[in-house]
């Protein structure tokens, strides 16, 4: 095996591609033969498979076939692929006028996950790599995601995160993030008050999609002297603006006259 790869992730990851080529699934049995693993081995991972929702049983026949997880996650990364393609005009646009980093974030487990950033040369640098997580309690754009969620949602959910103090301005419980986001559902936008990062601020609004539900959102970050100069009450109108142009470039239609 090639030095560097864990052993049990990898026919882990054998099996998932055995099954996807199998319409009718697999029996424990069969995928054994074909990977030649032993009995118990392969119900170890089976069952591992089957804890996270990547393959699923059925009972009668005890064939094995790929989960809806797997198909969940296949959904998400063709989703971000069309979004970010339609997207990034747009984040350009706002973030060379502001001189401000711009980010386009989607909603995984708990977590806003940046697929996106446009990061003008002279702008602050902020904490939002492509590819990064954070909480969806500290930031901007974490709060703008859950606008639709019921506010029970929102609390069966915060109440199960470990919060983290990260700044002196980090919201630790789940009552003062709630009274955040129903007044975001007000505004049609969420801040983030120096909440992650000492010294920077952002506002971030939601994108929809053509079912209307919300599928990302966009956040622009600065210190509370770039948001003085670009006038705050004019950032937010272009942060508002430029969610709703990829909103409706992912097919969302609203009321709004923007073009």
């Amino acid at each position: 095996m090639q030095k560097g790869i864990l052993q049990t992730v990898d026919r882990a990851l054998t099996i998932l591609e055995i099954l996807s080529q199998e319409v009718n699934g697999l029996t424990a049995k069969e995928i054994e033969d074909k990977i030649e693993l032993n009995k118990s081995t392969i119900h170890r991972l089976l069952v591992t498979l089957l804890n996270k929702g990547f393959v699923e049983k059925n009972n009668q026949t005890n064939r094995y076939i790929i989960g809806l997880k797997m198909v969940e996650l296949s959904s998400i990364r063709l989703n971000n692929i069309e979004l970010k393609t339609e997207a990034l005009p747009y984040l350009r646009e706002i973030a060379y006028k502001l001189n401000q980093p711009v980010q386009l974030a989607t909603y995984l487990d708990g977590d806003a996950v940046f697929i996106e950033k446009i990061e003008p040369i002279h702008s602050i640098r902020v904490y939002s790599q492509i590819g990064k997580r954070l909480p969806v309690y500290c930031c901007s754009v974490g709060k703008a995601l859950l606008l639709q969620w019921s506010d029970e949602k929102i609390l069966n959910l915060l109440q199960g995160l470990e919060f983290t103090e990260f700044t002196p301005t980090t919201l630790t419980n789940s009552d003062s993030v709630l009274k955040e986001i129903q007044q975001a559902r007000i505004d049609g936008y969420a801040i983030d008050n120096q909440e992650h990062e000492a010294g920077i601020y952002c506002i971030a609004s939601p994108i929809y999609d053509y079912r209307g539900e919300i599928i990302a959102a966009v956040s622009t970050a600065g210190t509370n002297k770039e948001f003085i100069e670009n006038h705050e009450a004019d950032i937010i109108i272009k942060v508002k603006h430029t969610a709703e142009k990829i909103s409706k470039r992912m097919g969302y239609r609203s009321k709004s006259n923007i073009k």
